[in-house]
Protein backbone atom coordinates (compact mmCIF):
# COMPACT_ATOMS: atom_id res chain seq x y z
CA UNK A 1 0.00 0.00 0.00
CA UNK A 2 1.89 3.32 -1.28
CA UNK A 3 -0.13 6.02 0.73
CA UNK A 4 0.81 6.08 4.58
CA UNK A 5 -1.21 8.32 6.64
CA UNK A 6 0.63 10.40 8.80
CA UNK A 7 1.27 14.13 9.33
CA UNK A 8 4.91 15.23 9.16
CA UNK A 9 5.68 18.64 11.11
CA UNK A 10 8.68 20.48 10.81
CA UNK A 11 11.39 18.74 12.88
CA UNK A 12 11.08 21.03 16.47
CA UNK A 13 12.02 18.07 18.52
CA UNK A 14 14.55 16.99 16.22
CA UNK A 15 17.83 17.83 15.19
CA UNK A 16 17.11 19.03 11.90
CA UNK A 17 20.61 18.00 10.01
CA UNK A 18 20.43 14.25 10.99
CA UNK A 19 18.37 11.67 12.10
CA UNK A 20 19.79 11.39 15.72
CA UNK A 21 17.03 12.32 18.07
CA UNK A 22 16.99 15.44 20.69
CA UNK A 23 17.82 13.32 24.16
CA UNK A 24 17.09 16.80 26.00
CA UNK A 25 14.31 17.51 25.02
CA UNK A 26 13.00 13.79 24.57
CA UNK A 27 13.41 13.58 28.68
CA UNK A 28 11.62 16.59 29.01
CA UNK A 29 9.04 15.56 27.23
CA UNK A 30 8.68 12.14 28.73
CA UNK A 31 8.92 13.77 32.30
CA UNK A 32 5.51 15.38 30.78
CA UNK A 33 4.22 12.43 29.47
CA UNK A 34 4.77 10.70 33.12
CA UNK A 35 3.03 13.41 34.82
CA UNK A 36 -0.29 12.81 32.23
CA UNK A 37 -0.05 9.04 32.73
CA UNK A 38 -0.23 9.46 36.32
CA UNK A 39 -3.24 11.76 36.08
CA UNK A 40 -4.89 8.98 34.05
CA UNK A 41 -4.53 6.66 36.32
CA UNK A 42 -5.41 8.47 39.48
CA UNK A 43 -8.83 9.33 37.70
CA UNK A 44 -8.88 5.86 36.53
CA UNK A 45 -8.15 3.78 39.94
CA UNK A 46 -9.40 6.29 42.49
CA UNK A 47 -12.77 4.34 42.41
CA UNK A 48 -11.08 1.07 44.07
CA UNK A 49 -10.16 3.13 47.60
CA UNK A 50 -14.01 5.03 47.62
CA UNK A 51 -15.53 1.97 46.04
CA UNK A 52 -17.19 0.76 49.77
CA UNK A 53 -18.56 4.29 50.02
CA UNK A 54 -19.76 4.35 46.36
CA UNK A 55 -21.47 1.21 46.83
CA UNK A 56 -23.47 2.12 50.14
CA UNK A 57 -24.39 5.14 48.83
CA UNK A 58 -25.62 3.87 45.19
CA UNK A 59 -26.73 0.20 46.52
CA UNK A 60 -24.67 -1.72 44.24
CA UNK A 61 -22.89 -4.99 44.40
CA UNK A 62 -19.25 -6.35 43.83
CA UNK A 63 -19.87 -7.20 40.49
CA UNK A 64 -21.54 -3.80 39.95
CA UNK A 65 -18.58 -2.14 41.38
CA UNK A 66 -16.26 -4.55 39.01
CA UNK A 67 -18.27 -3.51 35.84
CA UNK A 68 -17.79 0.09 36.65
CA UNK A 69 -13.87 -0.21 37.17
CA UNK A 70 -13.68 -2.44 34.67
CA UNK A 71 -16.08 -2.99 31.92
CA UNK A 72 -17.74 0.80 31.34
CA UNK A 73 -14.74 2.31 31.47
CA UNK A 74 -12.57 -0.41 29.75
CA UNK A 75 -14.84 -1.76 26.63
CA UNK A 76 -15.39 1.99 25.82
CA UNK A 77 -11.64 2.78 25.99
CA UNK A 78 -10.72 -0.23 24.20
CA UNK A 79 -13.22 0.51 21.05
CA UNK A 80 -12.42 3.81 20.74
CA UNK A 81 -8.41 3.89 21.28
CA UNK A 82 -8.41 1.85 17.76
CA UNK A 83 -10.28 4.42 15.42
CA UNK A 84 -8.25 7.27 17.82
CA UNK A 85 -5.00 5.39 17.58
CA UNK A 86 -5.54 5.57 13.76
CA UNK A 87 -6.08 9.63 14.58
CA UNK A 88 -2.93 9.40 16.19
CA UNK A 89 -1.11 8.38 13.33
CA UNK A 90 -2.42 11.03 11.09
CA UNK A 91 -2.77 14.55 13.58
CA UNK A 92 -0.65 16.27 15.77
CA UNK A 93 -0.25 13.95 18.74
CA UNK A 94 0.30 16.80 21.62
CA UNK A 95 -2.97 18.49 20.27
CA UNK A 96 -4.92 14.97 20.52
CA UNK A 97 -3.53 13.85 23.53
CA UNK A 98 -4.37 17.75 25.23
CA UNK A 99 -8.17 17.36 24.00
CA UNK A 100 -8.25 14.24 25.37
CA UNK A 101 -6.89 14.72 28.41
CA UNK A 102 -9.20 17.95 28.82
CA UNK A 103 -12.06 15.70 28.36
CA UNK A 104 -11.40 12.61 30.58
CA UNK A 105 -10.58 15.20 33.35
CA UNK A 106 -14.00 17.28 33.00
CA UNK A 107 -16.08 13.25 33.19
CA UNK A 108 -13.78 12.46 36.15
CA UNK A 109 -15.26 15.60 37.86
CA UNK A 110 -18.55 14.88 36.34
CA UNK A 111 -18.32 11.48 38.70
CA UNK A 112 -18.59 13.52 41.89
CA UNK A 113 -22.27 14.93 40.57
CA UNK A 114 -23.99 11.76 39.61
CA UNK A 115 -26.76 10.33 41.98
CA UNK A 116 -27.32 6.78 40.57
CA UNK A 117 -24.88 3.92 39.28
CA UNK A 118 -26.27 4.32 36.10
CA UNK A 119 -24.98 7.69 35.64
CA UNK A 120 -21.52 6.97 37.02
CA UNK A 121 -21.22 4.51 34.45
CA UNK A 122 -22.11 7.14 31.93
CA UNK A 123 -19.18 9.56 33.23
CA UNK A 124 -16.80 6.31 33.25
CA UNK A 125 -17.85 5.85 29.91
CA UNK A 126 -16.71 9.64 29.28
CA UNK A 127 -13.68 8.42 31.04
CA UNK A 128 -12.72 5.64 28.90
CA UNK A 129 -13.14 7.66 25.85
CA UNK A 130 -10.81 10.30 26.88
CA UNK A 131 -8.29 8.51 27.79
CA UNK A 132 -8.01 6.95 24.89
CA UNK A 133 -6.24 9.46 23.16
CA UNK A 134 -2.95 9.12 26.00
CA UNK A 135 -1.19 6.19 24.98
CA UNK A 136 -1.22 5.61 21.55
CA UNK A 137 -0.10 9.11 21.40
CA UNK A 138 1.94 9.13 24.04
CA UNK A 139 3.79 5.42 23.01
CA UNK A 140 4.25 7.16 19.29
CA UNK A 141 6.13 10.32 20.28
CA UNK A 142 8.23 8.23 22.71
CA UNK A 143 9.29 5.78 19.60
CA UNK A 144 10.34 9.03 17.18
CA UNK A 145 12.11 10.96 20.61
CA UNK A 146 14.07 7.85 21.48
CA UNK A 147 16.37 6.03 19.50
CA UNK A 148 15.18 2.01 19.30
CA UNK A 149 17.95 1.11 21.74
CA UNK A 150 16.56 3.29 23.94
CA UNK A 151 12.50 2.64 23.55
CA UNK A 152 11.81 0.36 25.50
CA UNK A 153 13.24 1.92 29.06
CA UNK A 154 10.92 5.24 27.79
CA UNK A 155 8.34 3.43 27.25
CA UNK A 156 8.99 1.90 31.10
CA UNK A 157 9.76 5.07 32.36
CA UNK A 158 6.34 6.17 31.05
CA UNK A 159 4.62 3.41 31.93
CA UNK A 160 5.46 3.65 35.42
CA UNK A 161 3.00 6.76 35.38
CA UNK A 162 0.16 4.39 35.61
CA UNK A 163 1.49 2.91 38.86
CA UNK A 164 2.67 6.21 40.48
CA UNK A 165 -0.52 7.73 39.55
CA UNK A 166 -2.35 4.13 40.86
CA UNK A 167 -1.20 4.56 44.14
CA UNK A 168 -1.10 8.47 44.31
CA UNK A 169 -4.93 7.88 43.80
CA UNK A 170 -5.50 5.55 46.60
CA UNK A 171 -3.29 8.17 49.24
CA UNK A 172 -5.48 11.30 47.68
CA UNK A 173 -8.60 9.56 47.45
CA UNK A 174 -8.32 8.20 51.23
CA UNK A 175 -7.63 11.39 52.46
CA UNK A 176 -9.84 13.37 51.14
CA UNK A 177 -12.93 11.29 52.48
CA UNK A 178 -10.86 11.18 55.56
CA UNK A 179 -10.86 14.79 55.25
CA UNK A 180 -14.24 15.86 54.30
CA UNK A 181 -16.11 13.10 56.66
CA UNK A 182 -14.10 15.00 59.60
CA UNK A 183 -15.48 18.36 57.97
CA UNK A 184 -18.92 17.44 57.19
CA UNK A 185 -20.47 14.72 59.80
CA UNK A 186 -23.64 14.52 57.23
CA UNK A 187 -23.38 15.89 53.74
CA UNK A 188 -21.41 18.40 52.56
CA UNK A 189 -21.83 21.32 50.53
CA UNK A 190 -24.36 20.93 47.48
CA UNK A 191 -25.12 17.89 49.16
CA UNK A 192 -21.75 15.91 48.42
CA UNK A 193 -20.57 13.03 49.97
CA UNK A 194 -16.55 12.40 50.45
CA UNK A 195 -16.45 10.07 47.68
CA UNK A 196 -17.84 12.61 45.12
CA UNK A 197 -15.61 15.14 46.65
CA UNK A 198 -12.90 13.05 45.74
CA UNK A 199 -13.64 12.77 42.62
CA UNK A 200 -14.38 16.43 41.89
CA UNK A 201 -10.58 17.30 43.47
CA UNK A 202 -9.26 14.96 41.19
CA UNK A 203 -10.38 15.81 37.78
CA UNK A 204 -10.40 19.53 37.79
CA UNK A 205 -7.02 20.28 37.56
CA UNK A 206 -6.68 18.19 34.24
CA UNK A 207 -7.89 21.19 32.83
CA UNK A 208 -4.55 23.18 33.40
CA UNK A 209 -2.48 20.38 32.21
CA UNK A 210 -3.89 19.86 29.34
CA UNK A 211 -2.75 23.33 28.22
CA UNK A 212 1.20 22.37 29.22
CA UNK A 213 0.50 19.43 26.91
CA UNK A 214 -0.36 21.58 24.08
CA UNK A 215 2.52 23.27 24.45
CA UNK A 216 5.17 19.75 23.37
CA UNK A 217 6.83 20.02 20.26
CA UNK A 218 6.12 17.26 17.59
CA UNK A 219 8.99 15.12 16.55
CA UNK A 220 9.03 14.12 12.97
CA UNK A 221 7.32 10.95 12.48
CA UNK A 222 9.44 7.96 11.94
CA UNK A 223 13.31 10.16 11.36
CA UNK A 224 14.73 7.93 14.26
CA UNK A 225 13.97 4.83 12.45
CA UNK A 226 15.40 6.29 9.40
CA UNK A 227 11.94 5.59 7.76
CA UNK A 228 10.49 9.59 7.33
CA UNK A 229 6.34 8.82 6.59
CA UNK A 230 4.91 11.40 4.64
CA UNK A 231 1.83 13.23 5.34
CA UNK A 232 -2.07 12.26 4.39
CA UNK A 233 -3.98 14.51 2.92
CA UNK A 234 -7.24 13.81 4.79
CA UNK A 235 -6.62 12.58 8.21
CA UNK A 236 -10.09 13.19 9.86
CA UNK A 237 -11.68 11.75 6.69
CA UNK A 238 -9.08 8.74 7.73
CA UNK A 239 -10.49 9.21 11.29
CA UNK A 240 -14.54 8.61 10.10
CA UNK A 241 -13.61 6.00 7.83
CA UNK A 242 -12.12 4.30 11.03
CA UNK A 243 -15.54 5.10 12.99
CA UNK A 244 -17.27 2.70 10.48
CA UNK A 245 -15.32 -0.09 10.95
CA UNK A 246 -15.47 0.14 14.51
CA UNK A 247 -18.64 1.44 16.07
CA UNK A 248 -21.53 -0.34 15.57
CA UNK A 249 -24.17 -0.23 13.88
CA UNK A 250 -22.25 2.01 11.58
CA UNK A 251 -20.00 -1.34 11.52
CA UNK A 252 -22.32 -2.54 8.64
CA UNK A 253 -22.40 0.34 6.46
CA UNK A 254 -18.36 0.00 7.05
CA UNK A 255 -18.77 -3.89 5.88
CA UNK A 256 -20.90 -3.20 3.14
CA UNK A 257 -18.66 -0.99 1.56
CA UNK A 258 -16.28 -3.65 1.10
CA UNK A 259 -18.67 -6.19 -0.91
CA UNK A 260 -21.62 -8.51 -0.12
CA UNK A 261 -19.42 -11.28 1.41
CA UNK A 262 -18.02 -8.71 3.77
CA UNK A 263 -20.81 -7.53 4.87
CA UNK A 264 -22.34 -11.22 5.18
CA UNK A 265 -19.06 -11.85 7.52
CA UNK A 266 -19.84 -9.83 9.36
CA UNK A 267 -23.15 -10.66 10.38
CA UNK A 268 -22.10 -13.85 11.08
CA UNK A 269 -19.54 -12.59 13.83
CA UNK A 270 -22.32 -10.69 14.82
CA UNK A 271 -24.88 -12.94 15.17
CA UNK A 272 -22.14 -15.50 16.88
CA UNK A 273 -20.78 -12.91 19.42
CA UNK A 274 -24.83 -11.69 20.61
CA UNK A 275 -25.35 -15.85 21.12
CA UNK A 276 -22.56 -16.29 23.44
CA UNK A 277 -23.28 -12.91 25.17
CA UNK A 278 -26.92 -14.29 25.65
CA UNK A 279 -25.71 -17.31 26.96
CA UNK A 280 -23.36 -14.96 29.68
CA UNK A 281 -26.43 -13.06 30.30
CA UNK A 282 -28.45 -16.11 31.15
CA UNK A 283 -25.94 -17.55 32.80
CA UNK A 284 -25.20 -14.33 35.03
CA UNK A 285 -28.07 -12.09 35.20
CA UNK A 286 -25.46 -9.40 34.56
CA UNK A 287 -27.07 -7.65 31.11
CA UNK A 288 -24.99 -4.15 30.78
CA UNK A 289 -21.85 -6.43 31.35
CA UNK A 290 -22.23 -8.83 28.75
CA UNK A 291 -23.79 -6.54 26.60
CA UNK A 292 -20.68 -4.39 26.85
CA UNK A 293 -18.42 -6.99 26.12
CA UNK A 294 -20.34 -7.97 23.13
CA UNK A 295 -20.24 -4.39 21.72
CA UNK A 296 -16.74 -4.55 22.55
CA UNK A 297 -15.96 -7.94 20.71
CA UNK A 298 -17.88 -7.29 17.49
CA UNK A 299 -16.40 -4.11 17.11
CA UNK A 300 -12.99 -5.29 17.19
CA UNK A 301 -14.49 -8.17 14.94
CA UNK A 302 -15.01 -5.48 12.79
CA UNK A 303 -12.06 -3.27 13.18
CA UNK A 304 -9.77 -6.08 12.07
CA UNK A 305 -12.17 -7.44 8.94
CA UNK A 306 -12.09 -3.68 7.60
CA UNK A 307 -8.35 -3.71 7.92
CA UNK A 308 -7.71 -6.07 6.08
CA UNK A 309 -10.26 -4.98 2.83
CA UNK A 310 -8.30 -0.89 3.67
CA UNK A 311 -4.61 -1.09 5.41
CA UNK A 312 -3.43 -4.68 3.80
CA UNK A 313 0.19 -3.82 5.49
CA UNK A 314 -0.93 -2.61 8.89
CA UNK A 315 -3.22 -5.97 8.94
CA UNK A 316 -0.02 -7.78 8.10
CA UNK A 317 1.93 -6.86 10.44
CA UNK A 318 -0.31 -6.82 13.31
CA UNK A 319 -3.04 -8.67 13.12
CA UNK A 320 -1.57 -11.02 10.85
CA UNK A 321 1.18 -11.93 12.77
CA UNK A 322 0.82 -14.52 15.03
CA UNK A 323 3.76 -13.06 17.28
CA UNK A 324 2.30 -9.60 17.89
CA UNK A 325 -1.48 -11.40 18.86
CA UNK A 326 0.20 -13.66 21.46
CA UNK A 327 1.60 -10.79 22.92
CA UNK A 328 -1.31 -8.75 22.89
CA UNK A 329 -3.16 -11.90 24.88
CA UNK A 330 -0.29 -13.13 27.20
CA UNK A 331 0.04 -9.66 28.45
CA UNK A 332 -3.83 -9.15 28.48
CA UNK A 333 -4.12 -12.19 30.82
CA UNK A 334 -1.18 -10.16 33.04
CA UNK A 335 -3.62 -7.71 33.34
CA UNK A 336 -6.27 -9.87 34.19
CA UNK A 337 -4.73 -10.79 37.61
CA UNK A 338 -3.20 -7.26 37.71
CA UNK A 339 -6.17 -5.00 37.45
CA UNK A 340 -8.41 -7.02 40.22
CA UNK A 341 -5.33 -6.59 42.42
CA UNK A 342 -5.37 -3.23 41.75
CA UNK A 343 -8.83 -2.57 42.57
CA UNK A 344 -9.86 -4.96 44.90
CA UNK A 345 -7.04 -4.77 47.49
CA UNK A 346 -8.35 -1.89 48.93
CA UNK A 347 -12.08 -2.98 49.55
CA UNK A 348 -10.12 -6.52 50.73
CA UNK A 349 -8.47 -4.11 53.30
CA UNK A 350 -11.28 -2.08 54.34
CA UNK A 351 -14.05 -4.76 54.31
CA UNK A 352 -12.27 -8.20 55.28
CA UNK A 353 -9.15 -6.76 57.72
CA UNK A 354 -10.65 -3.49 58.84
CA UNK A 355 -8.64 -0.81 57.92
CA UNK A 356 -9.28 2.17 58.06
CA UNK A 357 -10.00 4.22 54.42
CA UNK A 358 -6.64 6.60 55.02
CA UNK A 359 -4.67 3.90 56.21
CA UNK A 360 -5.41 1.43 53.53
CA UNK A 361 -4.73 4.31 50.87
CA UNK A 362 -1.61 5.67 52.64
CA UNK A 363 0.23 1.94 52.21
CA UNK A 364 -1.60 0.56 49.71
CA UNK A 365 -1.09 3.58 47.13
CA UNK A 366 2.76 3.97 48.87
CA UNK A 367 3.79 0.07 47.86
CA UNK A 368 1.55 0.68 44.40
CA UNK A 369 3.34 3.73 43.59
CA UNK A 370 6.95 2.34 44.79
CA UNK A 371 6.42 -1.38 43.44
CA UNK A 372 4.83 -0.15 40.34
CA UNK A 373 7.63 2.02 39.48
CA UNK A 374 10.66 -0.38 40.31
CA UNK A 375 8.58 -3.12 38.44
CA UNK A 376 8.02 -1.43 35.07
CA UNK A 377 11.21 0.54 35.05
CA UNK A 378 13.51 -2.32 36.21
CA UNK A 379 11.93 -4.85 34.31
CA UNK A 380 11.83 -1.98 30.97
CA UNK A 381 16.04 -1.77 31.52
CA UNK A 382 16.56 -5.58 32.31
CA UNK A 383 14.17 -5.99 28.76
CA UNK A 384 16.26 -3.73 27.32
CA UNK A 385 19.55 -5.85 28.34
CA UNK A 386 18.28 -8.77 27.40
CA UNK A 387 17.36 -7.80 23.60
CA UNK A 388 21.24 -7.12 22.48
CA UNK A 389 22.00 -10.23 22.92
CA UNK A 390 18.18 -12.84 22.13
CA UNK A 391 16.14 -10.71 19.94
CA UNK A 392 13.48 -12.56 22.16
CA UNK A 393 15.23 -11.61 25.21
CA UNK A 394 11.85 -8.53 26.08
CA UNK A 395 9.38 -11.35 26.74
CA UNK A 396 11.88 -13.34 28.85
CA UNK A 397 10.92 -10.57 31.44
CA UNK A 398 7.36 -10.90 30.33
CA UNK A 399 7.20 -14.50 31.70
CA UNK A 400 8.24 -13.14 34.84
CA UNK A 401 5.63 -11.03 35.13
CA UNK A 402 3.18 -13.58 34.36
CA UNK A 403 4.78 -16.67 36.37
CA UNK A 404 5.61 -14.93 39.67
CA UNK A 405 2.58 -12.81 41.31
CA UNK A 406 -0.15 -15.53 41.32
CA UNK A 407 1.29 -17.19 44.52
CA UNK A 408 1.54 -13.66 45.88
CA UNK A 409 -1.77 -13.18 45.06
CA UNK A 410 -2.72 -16.57 46.75
CA UNK A 411 -1.34 -15.56 50.00
CA UNK A 412 -2.03 -11.30 49.84
CA UNK A 413 -6.32 -12.65 49.62
CA UNK A 414 -6.54 -15.30 52.09
CA UNK A 415 -4.50 -13.80 55.27
CA UNK A 416 -6.14 -12.51 57.84
CA UNK A 417 -3.19 -10.78 59.25
CA UNK A 418 -3.36 -6.95 57.82
CA UNK A 419 0.72 -7.00 58.47
CA UNK A 420 1.25 -9.35 55.74
CA UNK A 421 -0.87 -8.27 53.36
CA UNK A 422 0.38 -5.14 53.49
CA UNK A 423 4.12 -6.34 53.10
CA UNK A 424 3.35 -8.52 50.00
CA UNK A 425 2.01 -5.54 48.32
CA UNK A 426 4.68 -4.00 47.54
CA UNK A 427 6.66 -7.47 45.86
CA UNK A 428 3.26 -8.27 44.55
CA UNK A 429 3.24 -4.95 42.64
CA UNK A 430 6.91 -5.17 41.60
CA UNK A 431 6.57 -8.01 40.03
CA UNK A 432 3.32 -7.30 38.15
CA UNK A 433 4.68 -4.57 36.49
CA UNK A 434 7.88 -5.59 35.31
CA UNK A 435 5.93 -7.13 31.81
CA UNK A 436 4.22 -3.76 30.91
CA UNK A 437 8.06 -1.88 29.08
CA UNK A 438 8.95 -5.29 27.40
CA UNK A 439 5.45 -6.16 25.54
CA UNK A 440 4.76 -2.45 24.66
CA UNK A 441 8.49 -2.61 23.37
CA UNK A 442 8.10 -5.77 21.45
CA UNK A 443 4.80 -4.36 20.12
CA UNK A 444 6.22 -1.67 18.60
CA UNK A 445 9.42 -3.23 17.15
CA UNK A 446 7.12 -5.56 14.93
CA UNK A 447 5.32 -2.57 12.78
CA UNK A 448 6.62 0.50 10.85
CA UNK A 449 6.85 3.91 12.41
CA UNK A 450 3.84 4.79 11.00
CA UNK A 451 1.60 2.00 12.23
CA UNK A 452 2.69 2.81 16.17
CA UNK A 453 -0.60 4.49 16.89
CA UNK A 454 -2.82 1.37 15.55
CA UNK A 455 -0.34 -1.05 16.87
CA UNK A 456 -0.37 0.79 20.76
CA UNK A 457 -4.31 0.87 20.64
CA UNK A 458 -4.53 -2.95 19.33
CA UNK A 459 -1.72 -3.96 22.03
CA UNK A 460 -4.37 -2.18 24.52
CA UNK A 461 -7.37 -4.32 23.14
CA UNK A 462 -5.74 -7.06 25.34
CA UNK A 463 -5.31 -4.64 28.19
CA UNK A 464 -8.75 -3.49 28.25
CA UNK A 465 -11.44 -6.13 26.98
CA UNK A 466 -9.47 -9.41 28.70
CA UNK A 467 -7.79 -7.56 31.49
CA UNK A 468 -9.88 -4.51 32.55
CA UNK A 469 -12.93 -5.42 31.01
CA UNK A 470 -12.83 -8.61 32.66
CA UNK A 471 -11.19 -9.19 35.73
CA UNK A 472 -12.08 -6.84 38.09
CA UNK A 473 -16.13 -8.19 37.25
CA UNK A 474 -15.14 -11.81 37.23
CA UNK A 475 -13.85 -11.39 40.64
CA UNK A 476 -16.82 -9.17 42.09
CA UNK A 477 -18.94 -11.54 40.51
CA UNK A 478 -17.61 -14.62 41.74
CA UNK A 479 -17.38 -12.53 45.76
CA UNK A 480 -20.96 -11.50 45.02
CA UNK A 481 -22.07 -15.23 44.54
CA UNK A 482 -19.93 -16.79 46.97
CA UNK A 483 -19.93 -14.00 49.78
CA UNK A 484 -15.97 -14.10 49.79
CA UNK A 485 -13.84 -11.35 47.87
CA UNK A 486 -10.86 -14.49 48.64
CA UNK A 487 -12.41 -16.96 46.75
CA UNK A 488 -13.30 -14.06 43.50
CA UNK A 489 -9.89 -13.03 43.53
CA UNK A 490 -8.52 -17.04 43.81
CA UNK A 491 -10.78 -17.71 41.00
CA UNK A 492 -9.06 -15.33 38.49
CA UNK A 493 -5.93 -17.88 38.96
CA UNK A 494 -6.85 -20.24 36.37
CA UNK A 495 -5.75 -17.80 33.57
CA UNK A 496 -1.91 -17.87 35.04
CA UNK A 497 -1.10 -21.32 32.61
CA UNK A 498 -2.92 -19.60 29.51
CA UNK A 499 -0.78 -16.45 29.84
CA UNK A 500 2.54 -18.63 30.29
CA UNK A 501 1.78 -20.63 26.88
CA UNK A 502 0.72 -17.58 25.09
CA UNK A 503 4.48 -15.48 26.32
CA UNK A 504 6.21 -19.04 25.30
CA UNK A 505 5.00 -19.57 21.92
CA UNK A 506 5.73 -15.37 21.04
CA UNK A 507 8.69 -15.88 22.50
CA UNK A 508 10.00 -18.69 19.94
CA UNK A 509 8.41 -17.04 17.14
CA UNK A 510 9.58 -13.38 17.92
CA UNK A 511 13.18 -13.26 15.85
CA UNK A 512 11.47 -14.14 12.64
CA UNK A 513 8.61 -12.27 12.90
CA UNK A 514 10.69 -8.97 13.49
CA UNK A 515 13.19 -9.85 10.93
CA UNK A 516 10.73 -10.32 8.12
CA UNK A 517 8.77 -6.97 9.12
CA UNK A 518 9.85 -5.28 5.91
CA UNK A 519 9.74 -8.41 3.31
CA UNK A 520 6.01 -9.16 4.68
CA UNK A 521 5.17 -5.52 4.37
CA UNK A 522 6.36 -5.30 1.48
CA UNK A 523 4.81 -8.16 0.09
CA UNK A 524 1.42 -7.28 1.26
CA UNK A 525 2.09 -3.64 -0.77
CA UNK A 526 3.87 -1.37 1.49
CA UNK A 527 6.17 1.21 -0.48
CA UNK A 528 8.96 0.91 1.51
Amino acid sequence: MATADTVVPRPSGMAATDARPDLRYAWYGLTVLVIVYMLNFIDRQILSILAEEVKRDLGLDDADLGFLYGTAFGVFYALFGIPLGRLADNVSRVRLMAVGLALWSAMTAVSGLVRSGGELAAARIGVGIGEATASPCAYSLLSDWFPREKRATALAIYSSGLYLGGGLSLFLGGAIVAQWSAAFPGDGPLGLKGWQAAFLAVGLPGMLLALWVATLREPVRGLSDGIVTPAAPHPFRLFAAELLTIIPPLTLLGAARNGTRALIANIAGLVAIAAIATGFIALTGDVAQWTAIGIGAYAVLSWASALRHRDKPTFALIVGTPAFLLVVMGYGLIAFLAYSVSFWAAPYALRVLGAEPHFAGLWLGSAGALGGFLGVVLGGRLADRLRLHNPGGRLLVALIGAVAPPPLVAIAFTTGSSTLFFVLALPLHILSSCALGACAATTQDLVLPRMRGTATATFFIGTTLIGLALGPYAAGKVSAVSGSLSIGMLALLAATPISIACLWLAYRRLPAAEASREARARAAGEAI
